[in-house]
């Protein structure tokens, strides 16, 4: 009985949503709200969108159209409440979302109202307000979702008071701007390290963010390096950076982009357009195109190698790489410990604490006596050292004269009966598996050579001749 009832109790919020879907339109007056219930028994993996505007899809390309939507889904916490949102689609693709930053968490009811004073409000039932526009008192009159995605509040003059384009998540759409320090960011599930996507006098970039550390690992700078980013935007060839007399002075070109976003999990940066014959958006333009440039294409102390494999460094006592990267840095304070460097590798991690114009052997001491230093890289060309407060984004490279990349590890790491060599137990795990895949095709070169010859040193038996038939 309990499973029927929670089944009818999910069909009908199937069929409230569809018949809410079939009566969108383009506004909402002062007044009107809109309430979803949830099943009586929790539901895991519920998700329910109730489409409350949307506008009209371009007929000569089959393009979706954009649609506002109170959403309701199972919370992944599955703690019996359920995450409250407003959100913007394009197509099936979230672009926007009220939620981003700040999520509201419900227990039985979604409530949207757009107060006769001009304020939009999110409300559980119990009439908490977990998320609002804060424009009461402004003479707001309606809500409206328009033709480039953009969900604005206006007032009687037509003015905006509000607008989803000054409140940027992880989506940039056609025609949005974002202005210097202004970014957008991305959030990978159960973790405290995020994405950011920024825009800076000189370039703009992406950001690898944890805790109190911060390094970019791509970035894009305008053609005329003297001239300095006021604005970026997504336009019909791509996107584009405006200097402050509103001049374009770079381009990311990649025609009829609808939308840039940023990966949750990656924290990939892409420009996508809508193909028609698959009927979906694909990544057209992407700012990181191999894997191993990406900060988290291996877990903490792992090597990103040739083969996009990842190596192992069990660099920390009890590090095996197998764990998150919250524990990895939980272990902060690395003051006794040495250094050991790593050759044929790198780390694509930027932005760390630089000195210039000293040798290598005082690069290694300075990141040695730091308890906060875990890498440190050293060239030798511009006698700079670079110092990481976390070993991420290490790949392997060929080998390069005066390049050096060091990691910290504790005094007398070794493997079971081995003597205390660190340097050449690092050094050996790294490019590890590359080896093992080139041990296995050298064996099988081999094994088919001596096959080979093997045949052709087996003596031949003559030609048989065919039976005769004469009488």
């Amino acid at each position: 009985m309990t499973m029927m009832m929670k089944f009818y109790t999910f069909t009908f919020l199937i069929f409230l949503f569809s018949m809410l879907q079939g009566h969108c339109k383009s506004d909402i007056n002062l007044g009107h709200s809109l309430t979803l219930t949830s099943p009586l028994e929790y539901a895991p993996g519920l998700m329910g969108k109730a489409y409350i505007m949307e506008t009209e899809s371009s007929s000569s390309t089959r393009e979706p159209g954009f649609k506002a939507a109170l959403t309701m889904g199972s919370s992944d916490k599955d703690d019996g409440k359920y995450l409250c949102s407003l959100q913007v689609f394009l197509g099936d693709v979230r672009v926007w979302s009220s939620g981003h930053y700040s999520k509201m968490y419900v227990s039985s009811k979604c409530i949207i109202e757009l107060t006769k004073d001009g304020d939009l409000r999110l409300k559980s039932s119990n009439k908490h307000v977990g998320w609002r526009s804060g424009t009461s008192g402004q003479g707001v009159e309606r809500l409206e979702i328009q033709s480039t995605g953009n969900l604005v509040l206006h007032d009687a003059k037509n003015l905006i008071k509000w607008q989803s384009f000054n409140f940027p998540t992880d989506v940039m759409l056609s025609g949005q701007r974002l202005d210097v320090a202004t970014q957008l960011t991305s959030f990978p599930n159960d973790s405290t390290l995020f994405y950011s996507f920024e825009v800076l006098r000189d370039k703009i970039a992406l950001f690898l963010n944890l805790n109190n550390l911060k390094y970019s690992y791509w970035e894009y700078k305008p053609r005329d390096r003297n001239k300095t980013v006021n604005f970026v935007r997504l336009g019909p060839k791509g996107l584009d950076l405006f200097d402050d007399n509103s001049h374009i002075i770079g381009r990311i070109e990649q025609p009829l982009s609808r939308f840039l976003a940023l990966g949750n999990k990656t924290g990939n940066l892409g420009l996508y357009s809508y193909k028609p014959e698959k009927g979906k958006f694909e990544a057209t333009f992407q700012a990181v195109s191999d894997t191993c440039d990406l900060p988290v294409s291996c877990k903490p102390y792992g090597i990103c190698t040739f083969s996009k494999s990842c190596s192992c460094i069990k660099a920390v006592s009890n590090g095996d790489c197998s764990s998150n990267v919250e524990e990895a840095v939980s272990v902060k304070r690395l003051c006794d410990h040495e250094m050991v460097e790593l050759e044929g590798v790198t780390t694509v991690l930027r932005n760390g604490t630089q000195v210039r114009n000293v040798r290598k052997e005082r690069c290694e001491e300075l990141c040695k006596k730091d308890c906060e230093c875990a890498a440190a890289s050293y060239s030798v060309s511009d006698e700079s050292c670079v110092m990481y407060g976390i070993v991420m984004g290490v790949k392997q490279i060929e080998r390069v004269s005066g390049l050096s990349y060091m990691v910290k590890v504790p005094k007398g790491v070794r493997l079971s009966g081995e003597k205390p060599n660190v340097k050449k137990w690092v050094v050996g795990l790294v490019g590890g598996i590359d080896g093992f895949v080139i041990l296995l095709l050298l064996s099988g070169l081999v094994f088919y050579f001596i096959r080979k010859r093997q045949k052709s040193s087996s003596p031949r038996l003559p030609p048989q001749q065919p039976p005769n038939t004469d009488s």
